[in-house]
């Protein structure tokens, strides 16, 4: 196999949904369509330049429609403490609907984000502060498809990392070591290497710690303050050197006094970090595990892993996130069939793919904001109760499946299987009322009315089979393609009910011949959620 050299087949259907669920949270059935035919290097760079359409969505509003300032943007105005989890709330909702709504120009970026958000996780518990939560959401986004180097110097000086992991309090006559740690533990160059070799020492955690001393936030939780953010006190800073092991080449990082120690040792460390050669492998590694395959063996470090790492550290590229995405998302290696279904799907994937697969259309924020709030809060609650809650993450590690043995494997237990089937069968049997006229779910009478050629044309035009029904009702469900045995079992045991699919002629001619009848449309309605219901349920569906 020749692993990162590039996939030359053009897309077909099935390599163009596998690109693009990996990619983003879930296609259309039209964005298949729009991107089959294609090269690999072609999609992948259109799913890049289409980030552009996305750089600067409208602000999250007050969602609430029973106060007075519906609608309007709240975090422009003096910080509003009562507010504050409401304020959260909509904050993760804005973000879902961008995961959800892609505006016909699907795009890595939302999904590069929430990978950047698993790895340098703050979570809005520990600040409580929406602005706060806000600032470190929005720079992740804005630099997820910038520069490695960018995003470790911005975290680190982030207010709502200061606080989480109390760098804030972090100065020369009490050195706090909390993100002097995380920093190389699990953003930078990894606790142990492939083989299991640390990477790291706890001096040079002691170290670390003292080169971020004088680091403070301001206006935290101040009722009607107007501003935040961080600052560097001179007066907080160590400003002897400090020293590191020989897992960093002995480097030492020569102390500053002044108003621009605190970037100018940040700087120091931050290259030093890098230059580690773990860094770029530990990034890469990670990567591999978020788009392609959690399972990293031997043959994929050497083979994907450390060459991807070569190629990000290297003097051309200088660990330039989008040039290294690009290479993995058109890789023979991310294209190797073995891997098409290798992944559970996440919530996200599992939620927001569902809406994006039947096109379900999104509320404009700014003018439909209860009909907005009401979609993301049906998302937001099944992510939560399924064990994954963006921005609030449980632990420094992120959700539990990107670390923990297992991987992906671990969004499945008891408990959040039935979350599923309970979350794809509200599709299936709509309930919810988003506004007047719009049900979230499937309008399965309306899709037998597309599929049937000529509706109402009963006796010129005949009608067509279940297996077309079940053809177009199962088009790109799944990752990978049903047996003939499988489709066989679909169709003549949970659609037909073991009668014969003849029979299915004779009930869509009588739905066609009285469409308003309810009588007529039910057993046409039936079978069709019937179908949909099981497939939604199967282990197939769990995966992409």
């Amino acid at each position: 196999m020749a692993y990162l050299d590039t996939y030359t087949t053009s897309l077909t259907a099935s390599t163009a949904a596998h690109l693009l669920r990996r990619a983003t949270f879930g296609p259309t059935n039209q964005e298949i369509v729009d991107f089959t035919g294609k090269t690999a290097t072609q999609a992948v760079d259109l799913l890049i330049s289409n980030a552009t359409f996305r750089a600067s969505p409208p602000p999250p509003v007050e969602m609430d429609e029973t106060r007075a300032d519906k609608g309007q943007q709240f975090l422009t105005k003096p910080f509003y403490g009562d507010r504050t989890y409401d304020y959260f709330l909509f904050i993760r909702y804005w973000w879902i609907g961008l995961m959800t709504e892609q505006n016909g120009h699907p795009s890595v970026l939302e999904k590069l984000t929430a990978f950047w958000q698993n790895h340098f996780v703050v979570t809005h518990s520990s600040t409580g502060d929406y602005r706060f939560t806000d600032r470190y959401l929005r720079f992740v986004r804005d630099n997820a498809m910038s520069n490695f180097r960018t995003l470790v110097i911005g975290i680190t000086k982030d207010p709502g990392m200061l606080v989480f992991q109390n760098g804030n309090e972090n100065s020369k006559e009490s050195p706090n070591e909390n993100y002097g740690r995380e920093l190389q533990e699990l953003f930078t160059v990894g606790q142990k290497d492939f083989a299991g070799n640390a990477n790291y020492t706890e001096d040079d955690v002691k170290a670390a710690a003292r080169v971020l001393t004088g680091w403070q936030v301001n206006n935290l939780w101040v009722e009607g303050s107007t501003s935040f953010g961080s600052v560097f006190n001179p007066s907080r800073h160590d400003t002897d050197n400090k020293s590191f092991s020989a897992k960093y080449n002995n480097t030492t990082i020569t102390g500053r006094s002044g108003a621009s120690a605190g970037d100018t040792e940040l700087a120091d460390l931050t290259t030093m970090l890098l230059n580690h050669p773990q860094t770029p492998r530990h990034i890469c590694r990670k990567l591999y595990r978020w788009y392609i395959n959690p399972n990293v063996t031997q043959e994929i470090e050497d083979n994907v892993i450390i060459p991807l790492a070569n190629f990000f550290a290297s003097s051309g590229n200088n660990y330039a996130i989008v040039p290294v995405l690009k290479k993995l998302l058109t890789s023979d290696i991310f294209f190797d069939s073995n891997n098409f279904g290798g992944i559970v799907k996440s919530p996200a994937e599992f939620m927001v793919g569902m809406l994006r697969h039947f096109d379900l259309p999104v509320p404009d924020l700014t003018s439909e904001y209860t009909a907005f709030r009401k979609m993301m809060e049906f998302q937001e609650w099944a992510m939560s109760k399924m064990q994954l809650r963006f921005l609030d993450q449980p632990l420094v590690f992120g959700s539990v499946p990107y670390y923990q043995t297992g991987f992906s494997k671990n969004w499945i237990n008891g408990t959040t299987l039935g979350l599923r089937g309970q979350h794809t069968d509200a599709m299936v049997y709509p309930w919810l009322e988003l506004k007047p006229g719009y049900m979230l779910g499937l309008d399965f009478l309306k899709w037998i009315r597309q599929i049937q050629p000529n509706f109402s044309d009963v006796a010129g035009t005949e009608a067509v089979t279940c297996d077309v029904v079940f053809a177009e009702l199962s088009k790109n469900l799944f990752a990978i393609e049903p047996t003939q045995s499988q489709k066989n079992f679909l169709i003549d045991t949970i659609m037909m009910r073991n009668i014969p699919r003849t029979s299915w002629k004779f009930e869509l001619n009588a739905y066609r011949t009285s469409p308003n009848n309810a009588d007529a449309q039910n057993p046409v309605l039936w079978r069709c959620q019937a179908l949909m219901k099981y497939m939604l349920r199967m282990a197939e569906y769990q995966v992409f």
